[in-house]
């Protein structure tokens, strides 16, 4: 008799992005996905997050902690952490990029294509400024226009709104 193949179990798949730190609306969301797929789909999901985890909200550094917290407390979900534009120039500010991604001639090479920028987006050119890849000049420095005119907002600290990220870590804009 031919084995019979196993039907293939079915498994939640979510995704979740642009978090901006917004820990009340991840927390809402999270029940929320809970109460939709019921405990046990919920228990055994893969969860895939988008990026964006920080800036615009208060509460990065709480988001971060939730994320982090996630594989311990839901041990039989998968997690996938993928990288938005905002976290990549938060780890590069922070000197989280790996050093095998370093372009020849190091991070400054990053600089040339945004460099009519750099007055007008205030880069960062505090500690360790000549080094860093151009987006965490970006990320940390401080915008010399306070109007985001196309969406009508007031900038968070830099051109990437990163002054929620430093106040949520308890730091000053820009503090290395």
């Amino acid at each position: 008799m031919a084995d019979v193949p196993k039907p293939r179990e079915e498994r939640a798949v979510c995704l979740i992005g642009d978090v901006h730190g917004y820990i009340s609306k991840l927390e809402r969301l999270w029940r929320n996905l809970e109460s939709a797929l019921g405990t046990s789909s919920f228990e055994t999901a893969l969860i895939i997050f988008l990026g964006d985890y920080c800036d615009r909200g208060p509460d990065t550094s709480r988001v971060i902690d939730f994320l982090i917290s996630l594989p311990s407390r839901y041990p039989r979900q998968s997690h996938v952490f993928l990288c938005g534009n905002h976290d990549f120039a938060f780890a590069a500010f922070i000197g989280a990029l790996p050093q095998h991604v370093l372009p020849a001639g190091g991070f400054r090479q990053t600089w040339d294509e945004y460099l009519q920028n750099e007055e007008r987006e205030g880069w960062y050119k505090g500690e360790g400024y000549e080094v860093m890849h151009v987006q965490a000049r970006r990320w940390a420095g401080s915008i010399k226009e306070k109007l985001n005119a196309k969406k009508g907002i007031i900038y968070q600290g830099s051109i990437y709104d990163a002054g929620t990220t430093f106040k949520s870590y308890g730091v000053p804009h820009g503090h290395p």
